[in-house]
């Protein structure tokens, strides 16, 4: 039988915040390596090595920034989850339940009383969690990490100890984005401090500094290598309008329900406000327009057809 790499995320729960200090712990000697062990002292030398420092550091800080703006928004921001004794509508108009929710999906039944959730529902494959004992909306997964159900769940990440879902996806991106660029820049201003030690064969600095960039130099160059992978795959994903495990469940079926075109597929993640894209936030109007931001309603390709049930 075949491995399921999903169920690799149940070892997560052990790690806990610790991921969390070794980040800020890798951010911590990123920061002395390249302010305070290389490019601050240079703004007191004067002439082109100050102009450049100032060029570099403010570069490097409005990165950082960004990055920890973005990853503190993935780690408390709530990836969203089902509401208590969520169901899906009936059909009101036949006088019976959803069709989509039969046998297949378990054993719990629709009660009589008026359901208030998003009218178009009842047009959507509504599945039922047998762990968490209740309905659950399209695109949504158990995270056997968190233990309860996520909307639109993309993967559970150990580096930001948090699900990556509906409510937090874009922000999850944003930080790959944000990250790719500093760890790229943190290598490129390292390593001219290495192309000095290798041709004169001697540095004017203490063992524990040039250990201190050494290992700063490695450990970004590693992330934005790696990183730079990710964010190739994810936007491959947004493209798809698909998550992780969503292409790993539909990775033989040809036609995708959700695939709207790249641009709408994009929007669906980013938005339509263009001056929100590149920040972890979404715009009141956009949140107002586009319910799919929300984690519940997610609109179909028009030539997508439910499969005939038997």
């Amino acid at each position: 039988m075949a491995w399921n790499v999903f169920k690799f995320c149940t070892a997560l729960r052990a790690l806990g915040s610790i991921m969390i200090v070794f980040v800020l712990a890798i951010i911590g000697v990123t920061y002395y390596s390249v302010v305070i062990a290389h490019y601050g002292p240079s703004l007191f030398l004067g002439g082109f090595d100050m102009f450049f420092s100032i060029v570099v550091l403010i570069l490097f800080h409005s990165l950082l920034v960004m990055v920890m703006w973005c990853y503190s928004s993935v780690v408390v921001t709530d990836p969203g989850g089902v509401p208590p004794n969520w169901r899906p509508l009936t059909d009101e108009e036949k006088g019976d339940a959803d069709p989509l929710v039969g046998s297949g999906y378990g054993t719990a039944e629709l009660d009589s009383k008026p359901l208030a959730v998003p009218s178009n529902y009842v047009s959507q494959d509504i599945r039922f969690c047998h762990k968490c004992k209740q309905f659950k909306p399209p695109r949504t997964h158990h995270c056997s990490v968190c233990r309860r159900c996520i909307l639109k769940m993309d993967h559970h990440c150990v580096w930001v100890v948090n699900c990556v879902g509906a409510l937090n996806y874009k922000y999850f991106l944003l930080f790959l984005f944000y990250t790719f660029l500093e760890t790229t820049l943190v290598s490129l201003l390292l390593l001219r401090v290495f192309m000095e030690f290798f041709n004169d064969g001697e540095i004017d600095e203490t063992p524990g500094t040039l250990a201190a960039t050494f290992i700063t130099f490695v450990l970004n160059l590693a992330f934005a290598l790696s990183i730079l992978g990710f964010l190739i795959m994810h936007t491959a994903l947004v493209g798809a309008n698909t998550t992780t495990i969503e292409a790993y469940e539909k990775k033989t079926s040809p036609k995708w329900r959700y695939d709207l075109g790249w641009k709408k597929n994009f929007q669906q993640v980013f938005g339509l406000e263009k001056k929100f894209w590149f920040i972890p936030a979404y715009s009141e109007e956009d949140l107002r327009r586009m319910p799919a931001l929300e984690g519940f309603e997610y609109p179909t390709r028009p030539d997508w057809e439910l499969p005939q049930r038997h």
